[in-house]
């Protein structure tokens, strides 16, 4: 089969990318576009470790054909890092040890911002909820969800300044 571009926004930005078909959003991301925050992990859905977000919403990116995005809006940990410094959930954490290897930390922080948009105040089972598609081996998860309440206390006190 022929090469196809596809057109699609990747924070932000428009771009344009040649692809083979099924090709996927994971392989482009990383292969292509530099984006390493986007892990490989398990290439079967299972890990999180890929997860960005795809019009806001976290999916497996290793699952995705790059067609599938065509003219849709993608976000990796990239997009949402600040030139300087970090973001509320990515301090979090850290200061909550929740990053221990850091294999699996892109695609949890991309989980927790996710969340924390739709809902600034998740109970500790929206919160395992949430995670649930996202594997660590290294933290176990009780820092994992120290870290995203931690975060949560800072996007409420953002959200009323």
């Amino acid at each position: 089969m022929a090469s196809v571009v596809v057109e699609f926004e990747l924070g932000g930005r428009p771009v344009e990318v040649l692809v083979r078909p099924l090709t996927t959003l994971q392989q482009v991301l990383r292969t292509q576009l530099g984006r390493t925050s986007v892990k490989d992990g398990c290439r079967q859905g299972g890990c999180g470790s890929c997860t960005v977000l795809l019009d806001g919403e976290p999916v497996p990116s290793c699952l995705l054909p790059v067609q599938d995005v065509a003219g849709r809006s993608v976000t990796t940990l990239e997009d949402l890092t600040p030139a300087e410094g970090l973001t509320p959930v990515q301090r979090a954490f850290l200061d909550a040890n929740g990053t221990q290897c850091g294999y699996c930390t892109p695609g949890m922080e991309m989980v927790t911002e996710a969340l924390l948009e739709r809902n600034p105040s998740p109970t500790r089972e929206e919160v395992m909820d949430a995670l649930s598609g996202n594997v660590c081996r290294c933290t176990g998860y009780a820092p994992i969800l120290a870290a995203v309440e931690a975060a949560a206390v800072v996007s409420r006190e953002e959200a009323t300044r």
